[in-house]
């Protein structure tokens, strides 16, 4: 299965350039802008103002970072990430970060928080279940993890990973003024008690929502392939 989604190299080497180019350009326009605009509030819907740019730089530059993660883990612990699987974690890094930051699409476009999301909470899932293959196929652990336990990992890797997400959201707002958890609104408004939480918790509900999913799905799938060979079940190279 995985063997089978190693199919497009010279792809996921465009997409990965391409996505990384536009990061590098956002973070020079991001500190340019930043300097320029002037400081106070928004004075109208959807202007940007320098704690806006701030963010901007915060995630390009974490991107950049981040976009080298799949290839530092196949190297360092010798697994091998699909390259789909790749391919769509550096668009999904092109929407959250690009498009969402740097084009301004968490406001522009209704709902584009929690689209991401319960995009996030499938890959998160899919991973999971290619981190369980290594393990199961380590000589050295000598184990054979049955579906319900894969689907339960894989569920938890993926709701961790959301959560891990807020915390660095919540950090980044209390240290450097962002607003990354959407508290004040494109209008200025800022917002207090239960509404304040709501973007929050909207999140990781769907991170849960959208583990639930996809776990499911393959919890089914690999019992299905588990009664085919009668065997306790092993992903496929």
């Amino acid at each position: 299965m995985i063997e089978e989604s190693k199919k497009y190299p010279k792809r996921k080497t465009w997409v990965f350039r391409i996505v990384l180019s536009l990061l590098i350009m956002s973070v020079i326009y991001a500190i340019f802008m930043f300097f320029i605009t002037p400081s106070g509030p928004a004075q109208h819907k959807f202007e940007r103002v320098k704690s806006d740019y701030v963010l901007m730089i915060l995630q390009c530059i974490f991107g950049c970072i981040v976009i080298f993660l799949p290839s530092r883990v196949e190297r360092r612990f010798h697994i091998d990430i699909p390259d789909i699987m790749e391919i769509i974690y550096f668009i999904f890094l092109f929407c959250a970060i690009y498009l969402g930051e740097v084009r301004n699409f968490y406001f522009r476009i209704p709902y584009w928080d929690l689209i991401l999301h319960c995009f996030s909470a499938v890959m998160l899932g899919a991973l999971g279940f290619v981190l369980v293959n290594f393990f199961n196929e380590t000589d050295k652990l000598n184990i054979e993890l049955s579906p319900f336990f894969v689907a339960l990992f894989s569920f938890c890797f993926a709701l961790a990973s959301g959560a891990v997400w807020e915390i660095y959201e919540f950090v980044a707002d209390s240290l450097l003024g962002t607003n990354m958890q959407k508290f004040i609104t494109a209008d200025g408004t800022i917002l207090f008690g239960h509404e304040a939480l709501a973007d929050t918790m909207e999140d990781i509900i769907v991170d849960a929502l959208g583990a639930l999913v996809t776990t499911t799905i393959g919890y089914f799938h690999l019992r299905k392939l588990q009664r085919n060979r009668n065997q306790p079940y092993k992903l496929a190279r």
